[in-house]
């Protein structure tokens, strides 16, 4: 045997050895195979491109709703926290999908893009934030069992900080009465089109809180006032994790122009 035959010998072992644990595995992913191959997409990209790396293992939990709410300052931000999803798994090993809350605008954007959103169960949301529909939805699947991620910022923040919070995330919280998990993304590649941060590769970091719980609210009116102090305790605590100066911080106020850049 050649020296090229034994190669090409060897390499069909290994696509076969990929292929059969590929088999076995695609099995464990909520969605199918489709699923599985945008998720092993995302681990050699994610983890290649941007060197990924965390403060702890990934604490979203391994069944049961919650809420994960991070910054936004790359449209990238939904890859980076569903990188680590493989580190808590089901009983039996099933991948959880998160359920990530998306401007209309980008969710019809290319055929493609469709297609992986609607694979991962993205809940397309308005520009105005005035539609209360996608809200009702994601609490329809959190009570269904689901994770539902969120961005509160309401845009793509390019400058410093974090920007006002709308505080539906804290009225999703109280309504579904789950824990919050809070994040904050370090160093997200950032640009001023959709598709330059795909490019601007640099080392990316995620900051993982523990889950927040807000029992003692939950026998409350859901008013604006309260809404808005649980909405700033989870913000509080996101930019906590990212050494933000939240001294001064505030949510958006009633009717205020929502930032959607």
């Amino acid at each position: 045997m050649t020296p090229n035959q034994s190669a090409a010998l060897i390499l069909g072992g290994l696509f076969l050895v990929w292929g059969g644990i590929m088999a076995r595995t695609v099995r464990q992913f909520d969605g199918g195979p489709f699923i599985y191959l945008l998720y092993f997409i995302v681990r050699l990209y994610a983890g290649i491109g941007f060197r990924l790396r965390t403060n702890r293992h990934c604490p979203f939990p391994p069944d049961g709703p919650g809420i994960i709410v991070a910054n936004h300052r790359s449209p990238l931000d939904p890859m980076f926290l569903s990188h680590n999803m493989h580190i808590n798994e089901h009983p039996g090993g099933v991948f959880r999908v998160v359920r990530f809350l998306m401007v209309d605008t980008y969710y019809d954007i290319h055929p493609f893009v469709s297609k992986v959103c609607r694979a991962m169960r993205v809940i397309p949301v308005a520009r105005s934030g005035k539609d209360m529909g996608p809200i009702k939805q994601a609490v329809r699947a959190l009570k269904s069992g689901d994770l539902i991620g969120i961005f509160p910022e309401a845009g793509i923040n390019l400058g410093e900080g974090l920007l006002p919070a709308d505080a539906g995330v804290g009225w999703l919280a109280l309504t579904a009465k789950c824990p919050v998990y809070p994040a904050y993304i370090h160093d997200a590649p950032v640009g001023y089109t959709m598709v330059q941060p795909f490019f601007n590769f640099q080392q990316v970091r995620i900051s993982f809180g523990d889950p927040m719980t807000f029992e003692d609210y939950y026998s409350q009116k859901k008013n604006y006032e309260v809404t808005v102090e649980v909405t700033k305790k989870i913000m509080l605590e996101v930019g906590r994790l990212g050494g933000e100066d939240m001294t001064d911080y505030r949510c958006l106020y009633p009717g205020e122009e929502r930032h959607t850049s």
